[in-house]
Protein backbone atom coordinates (compact mmCIF):
# COMPACT_ATOMS: atom_id res chain seq x y z
CA UNK A 1 0.00 0.00 0.00
CA UNK A 2 0.87 3.64 -0.55
CA UNK A 3 -0.52 5.72 2.64
CA UNK A 4 -0.23 9.49 2.91
CA UNK A 5 -0.54 10.94 6.31
CA UNK A 6 -1.84 14.76 6.37
CA UNK A 7 0.24 16.85 8.83
CA UNK A 8 3.47 18.17 9.58
CA UNK A 9 4.23 17.76 13.69
CA UNK A 10 5.12 15.29 16.24
CA UNK A 11 2.16 13.26 16.26
CA UNK A 12 2.23 12.67 12.49
CA UNK A 13 5.88 11.81 12.61
CA UNK A 14 5.10 8.79 15.01
CA UNK A 15 2.27 7.81 12.83
CA UNK A 16 4.53 7.59 9.88
CA UNK A 17 7.42 5.67 12.39
CA UNK A 18 4.56 3.36 13.42
CA UNK A 19 3.19 2.97 9.66
CA UNK A 20 6.83 1.86 8.40
CA UNK A 21 6.41 -1.08 10.70
CA UNK A 22 3.41 -2.47 9.04
CA UNK A 23 4.30 -5.45 6.11
CA UNK A 24 1.54 -3.80 4.34
CA UNK A 25 3.11 -0.61 3.46
CA UNK A 26 5.59 -0.29 0.71
CA UNK A 27 5.51 3.68 0.44
CA UNK A 28 4.62 6.00 2.78
CA UNK A 29 3.63 10.36 1.85
CA UNK A 30 3.35 13.36 3.95
CA UNK A 31 1.92 16.77 3.55
CA UNK A 32 3.27 19.02 4.39
CA UNK A 33 5.86 17.06 6.89
CA UNK A 34 8.95 18.52 8.46
CA UNK A 35 12.71 17.96 8.20
CA UNK A 36 13.03 15.09 10.23
CA UNK A 37 9.58 13.18 8.23
CA UNK A 38 11.28 13.81 5.35
CA UNK A 39 14.25 10.87 6.22
CA UNK A 40 10.86 9.04 7.03
CA UNK A 41 8.69 9.59 4.22
CA UNK A 42 8.36 11.80 0.76
CA UNK A 43 7.03 15.25 2.33
CA UNK A 44 5.19 17.57 -0.48
CA UNK A 45 4.89 21.46 -0.03
CA UNK A 46 0.61 21.17 0.36
CA UNK A 47 -0.66 22.81 3.80
CA UNK A 48 -2.68 20.15 5.74
CA UNK A 49 -5.72 22.14 5.73
CA UNK A 50 -5.58 22.38 2.16
CA UNK A 51 -8.44 19.94 1.26
CA UNK A 52 -8.47 19.87 -2.29
CA UNK A 53 -4.93 20.32 -2.71
CA UNK A 54 -5.08 17.39 -0.27
CA UNK A 55 -7.50 15.32 -2.48
CA UNK A 56 -4.90 16.13 -5.78
CA UNK A 57 -2.08 15.20 -4.44
CA UNK A 58 -4.44 11.70 -3.08
CA UNK A 59 -4.89 11.15 -7.13
CA UNK A 60 -1.63 12.07 -8.53
CA UNK A 61 0.42 9.44 -6.24
CA UNK A 62 -2.23 7.33 -6.41
CA UNK A 63 -2.33 6.96 -2.83
CA UNK A 64 -4.51 3.37 -1.03
CA UNK A 65 -5.17 4.87 1.88
CA UNK A 66 -4.91 8.71 3.78
CA UNK A 67 -4.48 9.22 7.22
CA UNK A 68 -5.62 12.85 8.29
CA UNK A 69 -4.00 13.48 11.53
CA UNK A 70 -5.03 17.27 12.39
CA UNK A 71 -7.86 19.03 14.00
CA UNK A 72 -8.41 21.30 11.60
CA UNK A 73 -8.59 19.37 8.29
CA UNK A 74 -10.52 16.95 9.88
CA UNK A 75 -13.27 19.66 12.00
CA UNK A 76 -13.14 21.39 8.10
CA UNK A 77 -14.21 17.95 6.24
CA UNK A 78 -11.07 16.46 4.75
CA UNK A 79 -12.43 13.21 4.94
CA UNK A 80 -15.29 13.90 3.39
CA UNK A 81 -13.66 15.07 0.96
CA UNK A 82 -11.23 12.21 0.06
CA UNK A 83 -14.22 9.69 0.61
CA UNK A 84 -16.33 11.32 -2.07
CA UNK A 85 -13.24 11.10 -4.10
CA UNK A 86 -12.77 7.66 -3.50
CA UNK A 87 -10.21 7.46 -1.06
CA UNK A 88 -10.37 5.44 2.00
CA UNK A 89 -9.16 7.85 4.72
CA UNK A 90 -8.66 7.28 8.63
CA UNK A 91 -10.46 10.23 10.63
CA UNK A 92 -13.90 11.23 11.66
CA UNK A 93 -16.21 12.86 9.25
CA UNK A 94 -17.22 16.91 9.84
CA UNK A 95 -20.21 16.31 11.30
CA UNK A 96 -18.31 13.74 14.13
CA UNK A 97 -15.30 15.99 14.33
CA UNK A 98 -17.29 18.63 15.95
CA UNK A 99 -17.07 16.87 18.85
CA UNK A 100 -13.70 18.58 19.41
CA UNK A 101 -14.61 21.83 16.73
CA UNK A 102 -16.87 23.33 19.10
CA UNK A 103 -16.70 23.17 22.92
CA UNK A 104 -20.10 24.37 23.36
CA UNK A 105 -21.54 20.93 21.33
CA UNK A 106 -19.49 18.53 23.03
CA UNK A 107 -20.74 20.23 26.79
CA UNK A 108 -24.20 19.90 25.51
CA UNK A 109 -23.69 16.34 24.13
CA UNK A 110 -22.75 15.13 27.56
CA UNK A 111 -25.03 17.09 29.63
CA UNK A 112 -28.15 15.59 27.23
CA UNK A 113 -26.89 11.81 27.72
CA UNK A 114 -25.76 11.84 30.64
CA UNK A 115 -21.80 11.85 30.81
CA UNK A 116 -20.03 12.88 33.46
CA UNK A 117 -18.33 16.03 32.75
CA UNK A 118 -17.50 19.90 35.07
CA UNK A 119 -20.93 21.92 35.49
CA UNK A 120 -20.90 24.45 32.89
CA UNK A 121 -22.60 27.86 31.26
CA UNK A 122 -22.19 28.67 27.55
CA UNK A 123 -22.04 32.69 27.06
CA UNK A 124 -22.45 34.39 23.10
CA UNK A 125 -20.68 37.84 24.95
CA UNK A 126 -18.01 39.23 27.54
CA UNK A 127 -20.60 41.54 29.44
CA UNK A 128 -22.78 38.43 30.46
CA UNK A 129 -19.74 35.99 30.85
CA UNK A 130 -18.38 38.08 33.31
CA UNK A 131 -21.17 39.11 35.46
CA UNK A 132 -22.26 35.62 35.90
CA UNK A 133 -18.24 34.90 36.69
CA UNK A 134 -18.52 38.19 39.43
CA UNK A 135 -21.63 36.50 40.80
CA UNK A 136 -20.67 33.22 40.95
CA UNK A 137 -17.37 34.07 42.76
CA UNK A 138 -15.85 30.50 42.78
CA UNK A 139 -11.81 30.35 41.87
CA UNK A 140 -10.34 29.08 40.29
CA UNK A 141 -12.97 28.59 37.50
CA UNK A 142 -12.20 27.33 33.72
CA UNK A 143 -12.53 29.28 30.57
CA UNK A 144 -12.93 27.80 27.14
CA UNK A 145 -13.03 28.94 23.48
CA UNK A 146 -15.96 27.02 22.22
CA UNK A 147 -14.13 26.45 18.80
CA UNK A 148 -10.01 25.13 17.97
CA UNK A 149 -7.24 27.36 19.35
CA UNK A 150 -4.03 24.90 18.79
CA UNK A 151 -4.58 22.94 22.22
CA UNK A 152 -4.20 26.76 24.11
CA UNK A 153 -7.52 27.80 24.36
CA UNK A 154 -8.49 27.53 28.17
CA UNK A 155 -7.51 29.54 30.30
CA UNK A 156 -7.57 28.79 34.33
CA UNK A 157 -8.02 32.16 36.07
CA UNK A 158 -7.42 32.33 40.22
CA UNK A 159 -9.11 35.62 40.44
CA UNK A 160 -11.86 37.67 39.28
CA UNK A 161 -9.75 40.12 37.54
CA UNK A 162 -7.54 37.40 35.77
CA UNK A 163 -11.38 35.91 34.90
CA UNK A 164 -12.59 39.49 33.33
CA UNK A 165 -9.09 39.83 31.27
CA UNK A 166 -9.05 36.85 30.02
CA UNK A 167 -13.03 36.66 28.87
CA UNK A 168 -12.10 40.06 26.99
CA UNK A 169 -9.07 38.62 25.30
CA UNK A 170 -11.23 35.93 24.07
CA UNK A 171 -13.89 37.43 23.16
CA UNK A 172 -13.13 41.04 22.18
CA UNK A 173 -9.84 41.00 21.16
CA UNK A 174 -10.01 37.64 20.03
CA UNK A 175 -6.89 35.94 20.15
CA UNK A 176 -8.62 32.85 18.97
CA UNK A 177 -10.07 34.61 16.17
CA UNK A 178 -13.55 32.57 15.76
CA UNK A 179 -13.22 30.22 18.06
CA UNK A 180 -13.52 33.05 20.66
CA UNK A 181 -17.55 33.82 19.35
CA UNK A 182 -18.79 31.63 21.94
CA UNK A 183 -16.88 30.57 25.26
CA UNK A 184 -17.64 28.15 28.20
CA UNK A 185 -17.48 29.04 31.50
CA UNK A 186 -17.25 25.82 33.91
CA UNK A 187 -16.09 24.25 37.16
CA UNK A 188 -13.06 23.36 38.50
CA UNK A 189 -12.56 20.22 38.61
CA UNK A 190 -9.64 18.07 41.02
CA UNK A 191 -7.98 15.12 40.64
CA UNK A 192 -5.37 13.32 38.89
CA UNK A 193 -5.74 13.98 35.01
CA UNK A 194 -5.63 11.14 32.62
CA UNK A 195 -5.18 11.17 28.74
CA UNK A 196 -6.64 8.17 26.93
CA UNK A 197 -7.06 7.24 23.44
CA UNK A 198 -9.81 5.02 21.72
CA UNK A 199 -9.88 3.44 18.83
CA UNK A 200 -13.69 3.39 17.41
CA UNK A 201 -15.40 2.44 14.16
CA UNK A 202 -18.81 3.94 15.44
CA UNK A 203 -19.88 0.63 16.84
CA UNK A 204 -16.88 -0.82 18.92
CA UNK A 205 -14.48 1.34 21.32
CA UNK A 206 -11.23 -0.03 21.72
CA UNK A 207 -9.08 2.46 24.74
CA UNK A 208 -5.27 2.69 24.25
CA UNK A 209 -2.98 2.66 26.75
CA UNK A 210 -2.95 5.16 29.10
CA UNK A 211 -1.22 8.13 29.20
CA UNK A 212 -0.12 11.50 31.65
CA UNK A 213 0.55 15.08 29.54
CA UNK A 214 2.00 17.38 30.96
CA UNK A 215 0.75 21.19 29.61
CA UNK A 216 2.12 23.78 31.46
CA UNK A 217 5.79 25.50 30.29
CA UNK A 218 7.40 25.39 32.93
CA UNK A 219 8.76 22.87 35.71
CA UNK A 220 6.07 22.52 38.86
CA UNK A 221 2.74 22.91 36.21
CA UNK A 222 4.19 26.60 36.37
CA UNK A 223 3.99 29.06 33.57
CA UNK A 224 1.99 29.13 30.92
CA UNK A 225 -0.20 26.33 29.19
CA UNK A 226 1.36 24.27 25.68
CA UNK A 227 0.26 22.04 23.50
CA UNK A 228 2.17 19.59 25.69
CA UNK A 229 5.41 19.45 26.75
CA UNK A 230 6.15 16.02 27.58
CA UNK A 231 4.16 12.83 28.06
CA UNK A 232 4.48 9.32 29.81
CA UNK A 233 2.41 5.96 29.25
CA UNK A 234 0.82 4.14 31.31
CA UNK A 235 -0.83 6.49 33.75
CA UNK A 236 -0.87 5.01 37.14
CA UNK A 237 -3.60 6.73 38.54
CA UNK A 238 -5.93 4.82 35.57
CA UNK A 239 -6.75 1.23 37.41
CA UNK A 240 -8.97 -1.29 35.91
CA UNK A 241 -11.54 -0.44 38.10
CA UNK A 242 -11.48 2.92 37.12
CA UNK A 243 -11.21 2.04 33.37
CA UNK A 244 -14.17 -0.45 33.74
CA UNK A 245 -15.80 2.76 35.00
CA UNK A 246 -14.91 4.67 32.31
CA UNK A 247 -16.05 2.60 30.04
CA UNK A 248 -19.36 1.87 31.11
CA UNK A 249 -20.12 5.51 32.26
CA UNK A 250 -17.95 7.62 29.58
CA UNK A 251 -16.62 6.00 26.87
CA UNK A 252 -19.10 3.51 25.03
CA UNK A 253 -22.44 6.51 26.04
CA UNK A 254 -20.05 8.78 23.61
CA UNK A 255 -20.43 6.74 20.98
CA UNK A 256 -23.68 5.59 21.78
CA UNK A 257 -24.46 9.77 21.76
CA UNK A 258 -22.98 10.08 18.81
CA UNK A 259 -25.23 7.45 16.79
CA UNK A 260 -28.25 8.67 18.26
CA UNK A 261 -27.21 12.43 16.98
CA UNK A 262 -26.17 10.95 13.66
CA UNK A 263 -22.95 11.57 13.86
CA UNK A 264 -21.04 8.21 13.71
CA UNK A 265 -17.77 8.67 14.63
CA UNK A 266 -14.94 6.73 13.04
CA UNK A 267 -11.36 6.81 14.30
CA UNK A 268 -9.51 8.11 17.38
CA UNK A 269 -11.06 9.80 19.82
CA UNK A 270 -9.73 11.18 22.79
CA UNK A 271 -11.23 11.53 26.22
CA UNK A 272 -9.17 14.08 28.34
CA UNK A 273 -10.26 12.77 31.94
CA UNK A 274 -10.12 13.71 35.70
CA UNK A 275 -10.26 11.39 38.54
CA UNK A 276 -12.60 13.21 40.81
CA UNK A 277 -13.50 12.62 44.22
CA UNK A 278 -16.84 11.55 42.47
CA UNK A 279 -15.70 9.61 39.75
CA UNK A 280 -13.73 10.10 36.39
CA UNK A 281 -15.30 12.89 34.53
CA UNK A 282 -14.80 14.05 30.76
CA UNK A 283 -12.44 17.41 30.64
CA UNK A 284 -12.37 17.51 27.29
CA UNK A 285 -12.78 15.21 23.84
CA UNK A 286 -10.30 15.38 20.95
CA UNK A 287 -11.04 13.80 17.35
CA UNK A 288 -7.66 12.58 16.47
CA UNK A 289 -4.56 11.53 18.10
CA UNK A 290 -3.17 13.33 20.79
CA UNK A 291 0.08 15.27 20.93
CA UNK A 292 2.27 14.25 22.41
CA UNK A 293 0.30 11.50 23.89
CA UNK A 294 0.90 9.32 20.96
CA UNK A 295 4.75 9.63 21.04
CA UNK A 296 4.25 7.31 24.33
CA UNK A 297 1.19 5.43 23.67
CA UNK A 298 1.77 4.42 19.75
CA UNK A 299 5.54 2.95 20.47
CA UNK A 300 3.90 0.23 22.92
CA UNK A 301 1.26 -0.92 20.12
CA UNK A 302 2.23 -4.22 18.96
CA UNK A 303 -0.52 -4.83 16.51
CA UNK A 304 0.06 -3.84 12.47
CA UNK A 305 -1.65 -0.26 12.44
CA UNK A 306 -2.61 -0.59 9.17
CA UNK A 307 -4.69 -3.60 10.27
CA UNK A 308 -6.62 -0.95 12.62
CA UNK A 309 -6.82 1.36 10.73
CA UNK A 310 -8.55 -0.78 7.68
CA UNK A 311 -10.95 -2.47 10.37
CA UNK A 312 -12.13 0.54 11.54
CA UNK A 313 -13.07 1.53 7.90
CA UNK A 314 -14.50 -1.63 7.14
CA UNK A 315 -16.25 -1.24 10.83
CA UNK A 316 -14.89 -4.80 11.60
CA UNK A 317 -13.27 -3.35 14.56
CA UNK A 318 -14.59 -6.00 17.30
CA UNK A 319 -13.17 -8.66 14.98
CA UNK A 320 -9.47 -7.55 15.86
CA UNK A 321 -7.56 -8.11 19.06
CA UNK A 322 -5.06 -4.59 19.50
CA UNK A 323 -2.24 -5.71 21.30
CA UNK A 324 0.37 -3.72 23.88
CA UNK A 325 3.56 -3.97 24.98
CA UNK A 326 3.99 -3.75 29.13
CA UNK A 327 6.97 -1.53 29.00
CA UNK A 328 6.83 2.38 29.70
CA UNK A 329 7.37 5.38 27.97
CA UNK A 330 8.16 8.48 28.37
CA UNK A 331 8.74 11.62 25.83
CA UNK A 332 10.19 15.19 26.81
CA UNK A 333 9.50 17.78 24.39
CA UNK A 334 12.31 20.32 23.71
CA UNK A 335 10.62 23.33 22.82
CA UNK A 336 12.73 26.86 21.59
CA UNK A 337 12.99 28.88 24.17
CA UNK A 338 10.00 32.02 24.24
CA UNK A 339 7.38 29.07 23.46
CA UNK A 340 4.68 28.66 23.54
CA UNK A 341 4.50 32.88 23.11
CA UNK A 342 7.64 34.40 20.46
CA UNK A 343 11.01 32.33 20.00
CA UNK A 344 13.22 32.50 16.82
CA UNK A 345 13.19 30.04 14.49
CA UNK A 346 16.32 28.63 12.10
CA UNK A 347 18.45 27.53 14.61
CA UNK A 348 20.82 25.00 14.14
CA UNK A 349 20.28 21.66 16.11
CA UNK A 350 23.37 19.50 17.18
CA UNK A 351 23.81 16.45 18.72
CA UNK A 352 21.10 14.07 17.11
CA UNK A 353 23.35 10.78 16.29
CA UNK A 354 24.44 10.60 19.76
CA UNK A 355 20.46 10.88 20.67
CA UNK A 356 18.52 8.17 18.83
CA UNK A 357 20.86 5.30 20.41
CA UNK A 358 19.63 2.81 23.50
CA UNK A 359 15.98 2.29 22.18
CA UNK A 360 15.59 6.57 22.55
CA UNK A 361 13.06 7.53 19.20
CA UNK A 362 13.63 11.04 18.08
CA UNK A 363 10.12 12.12 16.97
CA UNK A 364 10.30 15.81 15.19
CA UNK A 365 7.49 18.36 15.54
CA UNK A 366 9.01 21.59 14.43
CA UNK A 367 12.55 21.21 12.20
CA UNK A 368 13.26 21.94 8.90
CA UNK A 369 16.10 20.97 6.19
CA UNK A 370 18.63 24.64 5.83
CA UNK A 371 20.75 22.59 2.91
CA UNK A 372 22.05 20.20 4.82
CA UNK A 373 21.83 20.97 8.18
CA UNK A 374 18.34 20.57 10.63
CA UNK A 375 17.41 24.03 11.79
CA UNK A 376 14.02 24.60 14.49
CA UNK A 377 11.15 26.02 12.64
CA UNK A 378 8.43 25.88 15.63
CA UNK A 379 8.47 25.88 19.45
CA UNK A 380 7.61 22.65 20.14
CA UNK A 381 10.76 20.93 18.24
CA UNK A 382 11.56 17.75 19.13
CA UNK A 383 9.73 14.64 21.40
CA UNK A 384 12.43 12.52 22.81
CA UNK A 385 10.66 9.13 23.93
CA UNK A 386 11.94 6.20 25.07
CA UNK A 387 10.86 2.99 26.41
CA UNK A 388 11.97 1.04 29.89
CA UNK A 389 10.69 -2.16 31.88
CA UNK A 390 9.58 0.42 33.86
CA UNK A 391 8.78 4.51 33.77
CA UNK A 392 12.01 5.85 35.68
CA UNK A 393 14.21 3.36 33.37
CA UNK A 394 12.21 4.93 30.46
CA UNK A 395 12.37 8.38 31.92
CA UNK A 396 16.62 8.20 32.26
CA UNK A 397 17.04 7.05 28.68
CA UNK A 398 14.72 9.85 27.46
CA UNK A 399 16.46 12.77 30.04
CA UNK A 400 19.63 11.34 28.83
CA UNK A 401 19.34 11.39 25.16
CA UNK A 402 17.84 15.45 25.79
CA UNK A 403 20.99 16.13 27.45
CA UNK A 404 23.30 15.14 24.04
CA UNK A 405 20.85 17.54 21.85
CA UNK A 406 21.46 21.14 21.68
CA UNK A 407 20.22 24.55 19.53
CA UNK A 408 20.49 27.61 20.86
CA UNK A 409 18.15 28.39 23.62
CA UNK A 410 16.73 25.00 24.34
CA UNK A 411 14.15 24.57 26.54
CA UNK A 412 12.59 21.34 28.39
CA UNK A 413 11.08 20.80 31.63
CA UNK A 414 12.99 18.81 33.82
CA UNK A 415 9.93 17.30 35.95
CA UNK A 416 7.98 15.01 33.06
CA UNK A 417 6.61 11.94 34.91
CA UNK A 418 7.51 12.49 38.25
CA UNK A 419 3.67 13.17 39.46
CA UNK A 420 3.42 9.15 37.80
CA UNK A 421 6.78 8.22 40.19
CA UNK A 422 5.39 9.49 42.96
CA UNK A 423 1.72 8.41 42.35
CA UNK A 424 3.65 4.79 41.61
CA UNK A 425 4.69 5.13 45.24
CA UNK A 426 1.76 6.11 47.22
CA UNK A 427 -0.78 3.41 45.31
Amino acid sequence: MKVLVVGGGGREHALIRKIKESKKVSEIACCPGNGGISYDAKCYPVSATDTDGVVNLAKEIKADFVVVAPDDPLVAGMVDALNEAGFAAFGPKANAAVIEGSKVFSKNLMLKYNIPTAEYKVFDNAEDAIAYVRDKNEFPTVIKADGLALGKGVIIPETFEEAEAGIKEIMQDKIFGESGNNIVVEEFLTGPEVSVLAFTDGNCIKPMVSSMDHKRALDGDKGLNTGGMGTVSPNPYYTEDIAAECMEKIFIPTINAMNAEGRTFKGCLYFGLMLTPKGPKVIEYNCRFGDPETQVVLPRLKTDIMDIFEAINNETLSELNIEWSDDAAACVVIASGGYPKSYPKGLEITGLENGQRDGVIVYHAGTAMDGNSLVTSGGRVLGVTALGTDLLEALNKSYSAVEKIDFENKHFRKDIGQKALNAVKDL
